[in-house]
């Protein structure tokens, strides 16, 4: 005989059903006013489930969500919620981690049984095949966030990311050029078509797709400066990509010094003879620095002429990025304020650039201390 419907302490009711006998624990859930049923072999089982629930309810961890996968969650967190927060490049990169690394390997699991064991598992694996921390580490961070908007509309009572350990990331410091290095940079270069895009670079710091994406219209050759308006990029499948700049501080106007303008002004003679070279094949973009038909410039083309320029002149190989670290501490360790460096940069925030280049302002405190020396030193 099916025993009635009894009600426990706190809320809800158990009772088992005529068909097959199961016991329901059921009560409302207080975020939706739906009444939750929960499955259990016995009485007792099922009084101890509607328990922990209403226990899990009145801390604000119950989960009410529908049971799915990881795999269906992630799908829709990343097409349905965030895609249209980011950026297309950004996008195409999480795109990439869902499918190379998060759905084959946790995808089919239940989103609720989801455990810091299962991610712990993966992460230990990806290491072994010679993923690097720091991809391991980009991947855990997209995957946190996505259980974290799990927690919030509660498909999950936690999140299990919290509680997974990361290997190590190896610190690679930065390796900038030193004004030696930087000035055999542009004394080699001369004449040589990359010469107005690498001495722009080392002179403002500004990023590759800022430069890649400059017009000739942002530039104002009367007043000396240039404003950052857009970036470009390219992305596989999608092809090349203007957006704006990466924050809102990285729209900002640059003032130039006086050997930029003039180089400037040169390399828009040179550009001027080039268009008219090249007749009707000529692209206009208004680029200022464009590939030889006036179209924008492959990122991958650049980063092989940049590598066997560096090759030829007997610099040590570096990225394109480093060119900005290097504009960066050759300004500070002329005594040019970090704020300032910070604004011709365009972080969003002061202790992005201190931290970054926390180094150069060691060496210059040493060097404040040995002149702090030499002063005191008059005393004995």
């Amino acid at each position: 005989m099916a025993k009635r419907k009894r009600s426990v302490r706190g809320g809800g009711s158990v009772y088992q059903r005529k068909g097959d006998g199961r016991w329901v624990a059921s009560f409302i859930v207080e975020d939706t006013g739906k009444r939750k049923e929960l499955y259990a072999k016995t009485e007792k089982e099922a009084i101890a489930k509607l328990q922990q629930a209403l226990l899990e309810q009145k801390q604000g961890t119950f989960v009410a969500g529908p049971q799915q996968t990881v795999g269906q969650f992630l799908e829709y967190w990343l097409e349905d919620v965030h895609k249209t927060k980011i950026r297309l490049a950004t996008y195409e990169s999480y795109r990439n981690i869902l499918n190379n690394h998060l759905l084959p390997a946790l995808g089919h699991i239940r989103l609720q049984r989801l455990t810091a064991q299962h991610i712990q598992s993966l992460y230990a694996k990806k290491q072994k095949e010679g993923l690097s921390p720091t991809s391991i580490g980009v991947t855990h961070a997209v995957l946190h966030r996505a259980l974290d908007h799990a927690k919030r509309i509660k498909l999950v009572g936690s999140n299990v990311c919290d509680d997974v350990e990361l290997p190590k990331r190896e610190v690679h410091e930065i390796q900038p050029l030193t004004p030696e290095q930087a000035l055999m940079l542009l004394q080699k270069v001369r004449e040589h078509h990359l010469e107005m895009l690498l001495t722009l670079a080392l002179a403002t710091g500004m990023r590759r797709g800022e430069l890649l994406g400059l017009r000739w219209q942002d530039i104002d050759l009367e007043e000396g400066s240039l404003q950052v308006r857009r970036t470009l990029s390219y992305i596989a499948h999608h092809g090349f990509k203007e957006g704006e700049p990466k924050t809102a501080k990285s729209r900002r106007k640059i003032a130039l010094p006086q050997f930029v303008m003039d180089l400037l002004k040169r390399h828009r003679m040179l550009q001027l003879e080039a268009r008219l070279k090249a007749g009707t094949a000529w692209v206009d973009r208004d680029l200022v620095f464009p590939n030889e038909h006036g179209d924008f410039l492959l990122p991958m083309t650049l980063f092989y002429q940049f590598s066997r320029l560096l090759k030829e002149i007997g610099l040590p190989h570096m990225r394109f990025h480093d060119l900005r670290h290097s504009a960066a501490t050759l300004l500070l360790s002329m005594g040019v304020p970090m704020k300032v460096v910070q604004e011709l940069l365009g972080h969003s925030n002061f202790s992005t650039t201190a931290n970054v280049y926390s180094h150069v302002l060691l060496s210059m405190q040493q060097e404040a201390m040995n002149k702090l020396d030499d002063f005191f030193r008059r005393l004995s």
